[in-house]
């Protein structure tokens, strides 16, 4: 019993301690496109989230007759982009970090005051859960899909298939 006591002390002690040194940035956040920003020196990609790339197109019905529907094309990744500058629009944003991608930067939820920016993008259709990474915002994506809010509202090919897909 004593010791079954004295592993749960050293447990808490350690998870208090890994809470505890986890690392917050906070500052103005200069927007780099819809799921990455940097504060000060460090590039942050928002944690559980892609967002449509600057250079990708999402096609939206901008006419309906009858059954015929006719679709456009629209800049979604620079909407994206253009939705987290407003939101941010030179409030301090503070990032948790959780760790670190490929590319060396800092995954991280952030946030303006209490909202949640990386759920915030999703819940409003700026961004998709990266399933790939975490479920943490299915939710949110289920609620944009459902009210057709932002890249919802027509068809677009996700992120991470337009990046495999494009041609460099």
């Amino acid at each position: 019993m004593q010791k079954k006591i004295f592993l749960s002390i050293i447990f808490f002690i350690f998870s208090f301690y890994q809470v505890s040194k986890s690392e917050i940035i906070y500052g103005e956040a200069l927007v780099i496109d819809g799921d990455t920003i940097k504060i000060s020196n460090n590039k942050i990609r928002l944690f559980g989230i892609d967002a449509p790339e600057k250079k990708q197109m999402c096609k939206k019905i901008f006419l309906s007759i009858s059954f015929f529907s006719f679709e456009k094309e629209y800049p979604c990744g620079v909407i994206s982009t253009q939705k987290l500058k407003k939101l941010l629009n030179k409030n301090i944003t503070k990032c948790y970090v959780k760790g670190k991608d490929v590319y060396k930067r800092k995954l991280a939820i952030c946030f303006r005051n209490r909202l949640n920016i990386n759920s915030w993008l999703v819940r409003n259709g700026h961004a998709v859960a990266y399933k790939k990474y975490s479920k943490k915002y299915l939710r949110e994506e289920v609620e944009a899909k459902n009210d057709k809010r932002g890249i919802w509202q027509g068809n677009f090919e996700m992120p991470w298939d337009w990046r495999k897909n494009v041609k460099r």
